[in-house]
């Protein structure tokens, strides 16, 4: 089958045909001005395994992400703070690092910084300029949308949709409401730079656009960010990157995420219902909260809740009991292994189809169950040898998902094997209709924190 990924400027899922080795791929980073949260988890965590999957699929991929490290929000926080703003952005850029590297989110080839890309970016508005796609004010300059035949095609947005919905602006120099700051120039801030058209800092919408020719070049494979990007500033993009050079187009394919809800709004920082992801990792394990996140579409939202994570970590718990798994003591070589081989196959190709067809990360996951509930159900007729090597391809296609199988504080408990048996003993005791020792098994080991799960799959454990 082949990859097909879904173009939001298209609408449609298309054969992915890649410009050439490497892969480009470029995200949308954070805006630091506060500790990310769980929506910024999804979408990172998406894009990661997009780039996990291509590379998979034999595709090297250079992975460029980039820190929007000044805008007004950071500024206008840090002077409450009484802070200087780069100081402010540096801490959460780093605030950034310390969630992400928990959860396993491999680190981009490349991060540039809006603060590193002054110089380029003043030579692109100039370029725009002298185009004809923008004009100086005596505020700065803007982007004259009407220059940009295609302008609303990655949103849908008409011109009318745009002139209606645009912000009112103050200053009456724009030509058409529609119209974006390129360079805005400010002589009070802390944080300015020079410019052909006096003090200031950029517009939010070139900064990415810069950065991606910089590092990427003037066409991309790949551009990925949240829904909240699509417009305007991922239309801006593509009306400045396409008038800048001429060459459509400057993405082949857009890959948007879905937003993370909370009460069925947006989880925001500047709305104030967040829950920030070190407060999730501080009682979900990385692994439970990967599965959880994964467990939509990464085009569809996620309406946030902590007992649909708790939901995951005991599907998380399925999983590790696969990989306790063992083979009979009895089986002969001669006798076993080609069922659980056949079931391997039959999951890789599973595994494969589901992430082809748009990286359906969700359909992955449900593969994988399925093959845990083979490898449990045929472990008993199998070698040690035959499981282990299921076990292998079960946690390398976890692998591509970012997921990790962890036994819980293993290099501490030295009573895991201990309950291990005592869950075992306690099954045989079901299978002989023991149920007053198998309860008693259960609740001597609930007095001891650890709660059981009865499960189509087996009994799963885990500390309570």
């Amino acid at each position: 089958m082949t990859l097909a990924i879904t173009n939001t400027l298209s609408g449609k899922k298309e054969p992915f045909k890649p410009l050439g080795n490497p892969v480009t791929m470029y995200v949308c980073g954070m805006t630091p001005k506060d500790r990310p949260h769980v929506g910024h988890a999804f979408m990172f965590v998406h894009m990661d395994v997009i780039r996990r999957y291509l590379e998979y699929r034999g595709y090297a991929v250079r992975y460029v992400q980039n820190f929007t490290d000044i805008d007004d929000k950071i500024i206008d926080r840090a002077r409450v703070a009484g802070r200087d703003p780069l100081d402010w952005a540096r801490e959460y850029t780093n605030a950034y690092f310390e969630v992400m590297d928990r959860l396993r989110i491999r680190r981009a080839d490349e991060y540039p910084r809006v603060t590193d890309s002054i110089p380029g970016i003043i030579d692109h508005v100039q370029e725009l300029i002298d185009g004809g796609h923008a004009y100086p004010t005596s505020t700065g300059v803007y982007f004259d949308a009407a220059t940009f035949e295609d302008y609303g095609a990655l949103s849908g947005r008409t011109e009318e949709d745009g002139a209606a919905g645009a912000r009112i602006a103050v200053d009456e120099e724009k030509r058409d409401p529609r119209d974006w700051a390129l360079w805005k120039r400010d002589d009070e801030s802390s944080v300015t730079w020079e410019s052909p058209w006096g003090r200031g800092r950029p517009g939010w919408h070139i900064e990415c656009s810069t950065m991606i020719r910089h590092t990427l070049g003037e066409r991309i494979d790949i551009h990925g960010g949240g829904a909240d990007l699509i417009f305007p500033h991922h239309e801006n993009e593509l009306a400045q990157s396409e008038a800048a050079t001429g060459r459509p187009p400057f993405v082949s394919y857009w890959t948007h995420t879905g937003l993370v809800l909370t009460d069925g709004e947006k989880m925001a920082h500047s709305v104030g219902n967040f829950t920030t992801t070190a407060d999730v990792l501080a009682d979900v394990p990385p692994d439970v909260l990967r599965l959880y996140l994964l467990g939509v579409h990464y085009r569809s939202p996620l309406q946030f809740s902590l007992a649909a994570i708790e939901q995951s970590r005991t599907g998380y718990q399925r999983l590790l009991a696969v990989s306790r798994a063992q083979g009979g003591a009895d089986v002969s070589r001669e006798t076993s292994g080609a069922d659980l081989d056949s079931e391997t196959a039959i999951a890789r190709q599973a595994f494969e189809a589901a992430m082809d067809d748009d990286f359906n990360a969700p359909r992955a996951i449900g593969s994988l169950f399925e093959f845990g509930r083979a490898i449990n159900r045929l472990a008993p007729t199998s070698t040690a040898d035959d499981v282990e090597r299921a076990q292998g391809v079960l946690t390398s296609l976890l692998g591509v998902l970012g997921i990790e199988l962890h036994e819980p504080d293993a290099a501490s408990d030295d009573a895991t094997p201990f309950i291990d048996l005592l869950v075992h003993l306690r099954q045989q005791l079901r299978e002989a209709r023991q149920w007053e020792l198998a309860d008693e098994i259960r609740d001597d080991l609930g007095a001891l924190d650890v709660v059981l799960e009865d499960t189509p799959d087996g009994t799963v454990w885990r500390r309570g």
